[in-house]
């Protein structure tokens, strides 16, 4: 039993981090592009 949660923590935290690495690109992006639209500088 343990081993099979470990293996299933294994799979699972790649597809989680992606998720998460995905939302805050997809995030710093759009502001990039609004910023970029306005003339401004995104800092």
């Amino acid at each position: 039993m343990e081993t099979i949660l470990l293996t299933v923590y294994v799979l699972i935290w790649p597809i989680i981090v992606t998720g998460v690495l995905w939302t805050v690109c997809r995030g710093f992006l759009k502001d990039w592009a609004e910023s970029r639209k306005a003339g401004r500088s995104i800092i």
